[in-house]
């Protein structure tokens, strides 16, 4: 399957999803596709890196599979477990079942592993890969090197169609060489004013270009301060549609004040906010 002819292509049929691509992120996601390498995607949090994974599978047709990563992740979770209790029923009914326990009927897939035997177009995320354990890792590496995953019981099941697959890191720890080795990389860094306020008005039906404008520019001096948690994209996008809901044409000190809490989630940036940028109390 060829899942972009071009780069232009990508960044026509990524905006057609609402995905406003710059050439950086089109180049990448174009040769991920034509080389059949992962895309490994890190920055801060809230950027789109997750949204650009989706938007690969919205803008191709294909089926999106998630493997969202987290501290204690295990084999089990990520790629295939066995259904014990069906197992023991089994080996209940038939004392001579031992032999025939681990078949396919008793195998559950889990998100690797569908992703592997998916015989449609397949996008793989393994969102937040940064946040799973080391050892995680290793349980990637064949699949990111040879798209193939080895059950002992079974063997080796390699894909058939191999899948478009995109890991994403908010850089909280340092992934491995192996694993990076493995795939082509793209750094997501907050939008310019500019290109969050093109977002804002795709992603945000009757928001005015002059309020998009002023939500851009605040968000971007928002994110200069030293706060716990800068508001993401999808936050400032939230904020828009707060705006539309009350009515506001004009992003004025009164209206930041008062919806301040759509994009700062901690009072302490709330309170270094509202110093810096002169609202009253």
């Amino acid at each position: 399957m060829t899942w972009f002819a071009s780069p232009s292509e990508a960044v026509t049929r990524l905006r057609q999803t609402g995905y406003l691509s710059d050439d950086a992120i089109a180049t990448s996601v174009f040769l991920a596709g034509v080389l059949e390498k992962p895309l490994l995607a890190e920055g801060p949090a809230g950027v789109g890196k997750t949204q650009l994974a989706k938007a690969i599978a919205e803008a191709t047709g294909a089926d999106l599979v998630r493997l969202q990563c987290y501290e204690g992740l295990d084999e089990a979770r990520a790629l295939y477990e066995w259904n014990y209790k069906k197992q023991l029923l089994r080996i209940q009914a038939d004392d001579d079942a031992w032999d025939d326990i681990f078949a396919e009927e008793f195998l559950l897939e889990r998100p690797l592993l569908k992703a592997i035997r998916s015989d449609r177009p397949t996008v793989l995320l393994i969102d937040e890969t940064d946040k799973a354990d080391v050892e995680v890792e290793g349980l990637l590496l064949e699949i990111l090197s040879d798209f193939q995953i080895t059950i002992p019981e079974l063997g080796t099941v390699a894909a058939t169609r191999k899948p478009f697959v995109v890991l994403t890191s908010n850089a909280t720890r340092e992934l491995s060489e192996a694993l990076k080795r493995r795939c082509l990389y793209l750094h997501l860094d907050y939008p310019t004013p500019e290109r969050e306020r093109d977002i804002v008005l795709a992603q945000v039906p009757g928001i005015a270009e002059t309020v998009a404008e002023q939500l851009a520019r605040t968000a971007a001096t928002l994110r200069a301060l030293e706060l716990k948690k800068s508001p993401s994209i999808a936050e400032t996008v939230d904020w828009a549609h707060t705006l539309l809901a009350l009515g506001r044409e004009v992003l004025d000190e009164q209206t930041i004040a008062e919806t301040l809490g759509v994009v700062l989630k901690h009072h302490s940036d709330q309170q270094r906010a509202a110093k810096e940028l002169g609202l009253r109390a």
